[in-house]
């Protein structure tokens, strides 16, 4: 299984930015997707998840109306739109797959997650 996330770069505070997570050797519509970030000297947040199916997503509080996460099943690809982008969203953007599907009000936890990729640096500039 592989997935590697790409789309980072810097950007303007109030700009926008779509991630992408490409997968291979897994079978992508069993999976709940997440994205996760890790700002500098900070733990890993969980911002985002979305259902095997892509009818549920959640975010966190801190991305909430701003970021948006889809996902494509034919082409084994996952995406998370950015938008109003804010020096505090600087940080390592990861995604994720896991096999665990949740209630909608389970937190976007990173030990449900089987699969990581290597992660793509998002630089917002005020």
């Amino acid at each position: 299984v592989q997935l590697q996330a790409s789309g980072g770069g810097l950007v303007q505070a109030g700009g926008s930015l779509r991630l992408s997570c490409a997968t291979s050797g897994l079978t992508l519509d069993s999976y709940t997707i997440g994205w996760f970030r890790q700002a500098p000297g900070k733990g890993r947040e969980g911002i985002s998840r979305i259902s095997s199916t892509g009818r549920r997503a959640v975010y966190a509080s801190s991305v909430k109306g701003r970021f948006t996460i889809s996902r494509d099943n034919a082409k084994n690809t996952v995406y998370l739109q950015m938008s109003s982008l804010k020096p505090e969203d600087t940080a390592v953007y990861y995604c994720a797959v896991s096999s665990y599907h949740p209630i909608i009000s389970h937190p976007i936890n990173d030990i449900d997650y089987d699969y990581w990729g290597q992660g793509t640096l998002v630089t917002v500039s005020s």
